[in-house]
Protein backbone atom coordinates (compact mmCIF):
# COMPACT_ATOMS: atom_id res chain seq x y z
CA UNK A 1 0.00 0.00 0.00
CA UNK A 2 1.24 3.46 -0.85
CA UNK A 3 1.86 5.78 2.11
CA UNK A 4 -1.03 8.20 2.61
CA UNK A 5 0.04 10.01 5.74
CA UNK A 6 1.85 12.97 4.25
CA UNK A 7 1.35 14.31 0.74
CA UNK A 8 2.36 12.38 -2.36
CA UNK A 9 1.95 14.95 -5.19
CA UNK A 10 1.32 12.22 -7.75
CA UNK A 11 -1.14 10.03 -5.83
CA UNK A 12 -4.92 9.84 -5.50
CA UNK A 13 -6.25 7.52 -2.79
CA UNK A 14 -9.60 5.98 -3.76
CA UNK A 15 -11.82 5.00 -0.84
CA UNK A 16 -15.02 3.08 -1.58
CA UNK A 17 -17.58 3.65 1.17
CA UNK A 18 -20.24 1.25 -0.13
CA UNK A 19 -23.98 1.63 -0.68
CA UNK A 20 -26.83 3.27 1.24
CA UNK A 21 -24.34 5.60 2.94
CA UNK A 22 -26.16 8.24 5.03
CA UNK A 23 -25.41 11.70 3.71
CA UNK A 24 -24.42 13.17 7.07
CA UNK A 25 -21.96 10.29 7.65
CA UNK A 26 -20.17 10.92 4.35
CA UNK A 27 -20.22 14.68 4.90
CA UNK A 28 -18.58 14.30 8.32
CA UNK A 29 -15.90 12.05 6.80
CA UNK A 30 -15.30 14.59 4.05
CA UNK A 31 -14.69 17.31 6.63
CA UNK A 32 -12.25 15.10 8.54
CA UNK A 33 -10.30 14.18 5.39
CA UNK A 34 -10.36 17.83 4.29
CA UNK A 35 -8.77 18.98 7.54
CA UNK A 36 -6.10 16.29 7.24
CA UNK A 37 -5.39 17.20 3.61
CA UNK A 38 -5.11 20.91 4.44
CA UNK A 39 -2.68 20.06 7.23
CA UNK A 40 -0.56 17.96 4.87
CA UNK A 41 -1.32 14.80 6.85
CA UNK A 42 -3.15 12.98 4.02
CA UNK A 43 -2.62 12.79 0.30
CA UNK A 44 -5.30 13.69 -2.25
CA UNK A 45 -8.28 11.41 -1.64
CA UNK A 46 -11.62 10.65 -3.28
CA UNK A 47 -14.57 9.06 -1.49
CA UNK A 48 -16.75 6.96 -3.83
CA UNK A 49 -20.19 5.70 -2.84
CA UNK A 50 -23.93 5.36 -3.29
CA UNK A 51 -26.02 7.37 -0.85
CA UNK A 52 -29.18 6.39 0.92
CA UNK A 53 -31.96 8.53 -0.66
CA UNK A 54 -31.53 12.21 0.22
CA UNK A 55 -32.23 15.68 -1.13
CA UNK A 56 -29.50 18.26 -0.60
CA UNK A 57 -29.57 22.01 -1.19
CA UNK A 58 -26.51 24.09 -2.07
CA UNK A 59 -26.06 27.74 -1.23
CA UNK A 60 -27.86 29.03 -4.34
CA UNK A 61 -31.07 27.05 -3.82
CA UNK A 62 -34.21 29.20 -4.13
CA UNK A 63 -37.25 28.46 -1.91
CA UNK A 64 -39.43 27.43 -4.87
CA UNK A 65 -36.87 24.79 -5.93
CA UNK A 66 -37.35 22.75 -2.76
CA UNK A 67 -39.92 19.94 -2.55
CA UNK A 68 -43.39 21.45 -2.23
CA UNK A 69 -44.65 18.48 -0.18
CA UNK A 70 -42.37 19.12 2.79
CA UNK A 71 -39.90 16.34 2.01
CA UNK A 72 -36.80 16.92 4.19
CA UNK A 73 -33.78 18.56 2.57
CA UNK A 74 -30.23 18.69 3.95
CA UNK A 75 -28.70 22.15 3.56
CA UNK A 76 -25.02 21.87 2.67
CA UNK A 77 -22.06 24.18 2.17
CA UNK A 78 -21.41 23.38 -1.49
CA UNK A 79 -22.19 25.55 -4.47
CA UNK A 80 -25.13 24.88 -6.73
CA UNK A 81 -28.77 24.27 -5.95
CA UNK A 82 -31.04 21.41 -4.93
CA UNK A 83 -30.48 17.84 -6.11
CA UNK A 84 -31.09 14.23 -5.13
CA UNK A 85 -28.66 11.44 -4.28
CA UNK A 86 -29.46 7.79 -3.80
CA UNK A 87 -29.35 4.21 -5.06
CA UNK A 88 -28.26 3.78 -8.65
CA UNK A 89 -26.27 7.01 -8.69
CA UNK A 90 -22.47 7.12 -8.50
CA UNK A 91 -21.21 9.87 -6.17
CA UNK A 92 -17.57 10.92 -5.95
CA UNK A 93 -16.14 13.38 -3.42
CA UNK A 94 -12.58 14.34 -4.42
CA UNK A 95 -10.72 16.02 -1.57
CA UNK A 96 -7.76 17.41 -3.45
CA UNK A 97 -5.57 20.49 -3.53
CA UNK A 98 -6.40 22.86 -6.39
CA UNK A 99 -5.16 26.23 -7.59
CA UNK A 100 -7.66 26.93 -10.41
CA UNK A 101 -11.28 26.31 -9.48
CA UNK A 102 -12.70 26.80 -12.98
CA UNK A 103 -10.24 24.32 -14.44
CA UNK A 104 -11.03 21.84 -11.67
CA UNK A 105 -14.78 21.96 -12.35
CA UNK A 106 -14.06 21.39 -16.05
CA UNK A 107 -12.00 18.33 -15.12
CA UNK A 108 -14.89 16.87 -13.15
CA UNK A 109 -17.19 17.45 -16.11
CA UNK A 110 -14.58 15.96 -18.44
CA UNK A 111 -14.48 12.88 -16.21
CA UNK A 112 -18.21 12.31 -16.55
CA UNK A 113 -18.23 13.06 -20.29
CA UNK A 114 -15.51 10.46 -20.82
CA UNK A 115 -17.26 7.88 -18.64
CA UNK A 116 -20.47 8.38 -20.61
CA UNK A 117 -18.51 7.89 -23.84
CA UNK A 118 -17.05 4.67 -22.43
CA UNK A 119 -20.62 3.36 -22.23
CA UNK A 120 -21.63 4.63 -25.66
CA UNK A 121 -23.47 7.74 -24.45
CA UNK A 122 -22.72 11.18 -25.88
CA UNK A 123 -22.66 13.78 -23.11
CA UNK A 124 -21.76 17.44 -23.38
CA UNK A 125 -21.66 20.73 -21.54
CA UNK A 126 -24.53 23.19 -21.91
CA UNK A 127 -23.79 26.89 -21.59
CA UNK A 128 -25.09 28.22 -18.29
CA UNK A 129 -25.91 24.78 -16.92
CA UNK A 130 -23.29 23.03 -14.78
CA UNK A 131 -22.88 19.30 -15.10
CA UNK A 132 -23.11 17.12 -18.20
CA UNK A 133 -26.07 16.62 -20.51
CA UNK A 134 -27.58 14.47 -23.23
CA UNK A 135 -28.71 16.75 -26.02
CA UNK A 136 -32.40 17.33 -26.58
CA UNK A 137 -34.20 17.82 -29.89
CA UNK A 138 -36.28 20.99 -30.20
CA UNK A 139 -37.99 19.68 -33.34
CA UNK A 140 -39.32 16.72 -31.37
CA UNK A 141 -39.97 18.73 -28.23
CA UNK A 142 -37.35 16.81 -26.27
CA UNK A 143 -35.45 18.81 -23.62
CA UNK A 144 -31.79 18.48 -22.70
CA UNK A 145 -31.38 15.75 -20.08
CA UNK A 146 -28.97 15.98 -17.18
CA UNK A 147 -26.79 12.91 -16.76
CA UNK A 148 -24.42 14.22 -14.11
CA UNK A 149 -24.22 17.11 -11.67
CA UNK A 150 -21.31 19.01 -10.14
CA UNK A 151 -21.31 20.89 -6.84
CA UNK A 152 -18.14 21.77 -4.98
CA UNK A 153 -16.68 23.80 -2.17
CA UNK A 154 -13.07 24.93 -1.95
CA UNK A 155 -11.66 25.94 1.42
CA UNK A 156 -7.99 26.67 2.17
CA UNK A 157 -7.09 25.45 -1.31
CA UNK A 158 -8.66 22.00 -0.90
CA UNK A 159 -11.92 20.78 -2.44
CA UNK A 160 -14.97 19.11 -0.96
CA UNK A 161 -18.17 17.62 -2.44
CA UNK A 162 -17.83 16.73 -6.14
CA UNK A 163 -19.97 15.05 -8.79
CA UNK A 164 -22.88 12.65 -9.14
CA UNK A 165 -23.45 10.52 -12.26
CA UNK A 166 -26.81 8.88 -12.90
CA UNK A 167 -26.34 5.19 -13.70
CA UNK A 168 -29.50 3.21 -12.93
CA UNK A 169 -31.41 5.43 -10.51
CA UNK A 170 -35.19 5.90 -10.52
CA UNK A 171 -35.87 9.28 -12.22
CA UNK A 172 -39.06 9.77 -10.21
CA UNK A 173 -36.97 10.96 -7.26
CA UNK A 174 -36.39 14.17 -9.23
CA UNK A 175 -40.10 14.87 -9.72
CA UNK A 176 -40.37 16.73 -6.40
CA UNK A 177 -37.71 19.30 -7.28
CA UNK A 178 -36.25 21.37 -10.10
CA UNK A 179 -32.94 19.46 -10.38
CA UNK A 180 -30.10 21.93 -9.95
CA UNK A 181 -32.63 24.71 -10.56
CA UNK A 182 -33.54 23.80 -14.16
CA UNK A 183 -37.30 23.48 -14.57
CA UNK A 184 -37.06 23.39 -18.38
CA UNK A 185 -34.78 20.36 -18.59
CA UNK A 186 -35.05 16.64 -17.97
CA UNK A 187 -33.05 14.05 -16.08
CA UNK A 188 -31.63 10.84 -17.55
CA UNK A 189 -29.15 8.08 -16.78
CA UNK A 190 -26.72 5.80 -18.54
CA UNK A 191 -29.32 3.04 -18.34
CA UNK A 192 -32.08 5.18 -19.84
CA UNK A 193 -29.87 6.45 -22.65
CA UNK A 194 -28.57 3.02 -23.66
CA UNK A 195 -31.67 0.92 -23.05
CA UNK A 196 -29.78 -1.51 -20.85
CA UNK A 197 -29.25 -1.57 -17.11
CA UNK A 198 -25.85 -0.10 -16.19
CA UNK A 199 -25.27 -0.28 -12.44
CA UNK A 200 -22.92 1.75 -10.27
CA UNK A 201 -20.71 -1.28 -9.60
CA UNK A 202 -20.00 -1.49 -13.34
CA UNK A 203 -19.32 2.22 -13.72
CA UNK A 204 -17.26 2.79 -10.58
CA UNK A 205 -13.82 1.45 -11.66
CA UNK A 206 -14.05 3.27 -14.97
CA UNK A 207 -15.03 6.53 -13.27
CA UNK A 208 -12.15 6.19 -10.81
CA UNK A 209 -9.71 5.68 -13.69
CA UNK A 210 -11.08 8.63 -15.66
CA UNK A 211 -11.01 10.92 -12.64
CA UNK A 212 -7.37 10.11 -11.91
CA UNK A 213 -6.54 10.77 -15.57
CA UNK A 214 -8.38 14.10 -15.54
CA UNK A 215 -6.52 15.18 -12.40
CA UNK A 216 -3.17 13.92 -13.69
CA UNK A 217 -2.73 11.63 -10.70
CA UNK A 218 -1.95 7.94 -10.15
CA UNK A 219 -4.78 6.23 -8.29
CA UNK A 220 -4.58 3.46 -5.73
CA UNK A 221 -7.27 1.78 -3.66
CA UNK A 222 -7.44 2.39 0.07
CA UNK A 223 -9.72 0.70 2.59
CA UNK A 224 -11.75 2.98 4.81
CA UNK A 225 -10.25 1.48 7.96
CA UNK A 226 -6.75 2.27 6.69
CA UNK A 227 -7.82 5.83 5.92
CA UNK A 228 -9.13 6.25 9.46
CA UNK A 229 -6.13 4.69 11.16
CA UNK A 230 -4.94 7.13 13.75
CA UNK A 231 -8.20 9.06 13.71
Amino acid sequence: MRPIHGVDPHALAIVRLGVDVPYEQAWALQRWVHDKRVAGELTDTVLVLEHAPVYTAGKRTAPHERPADGTPVVDVDRGGRVTWHGPGQLVAYPIVAVSDITSYVCRLEDTMIQVCADFGVTARRVQGRPGVWAAGDTALGLPDRQLGAVGIRVSRGVTMHGFALNCANDPRWFNRISPCGFSDAGVSSLSAETGRRIVVEEVMPIAEKRLAEALGLESFELHEEDLLRGR
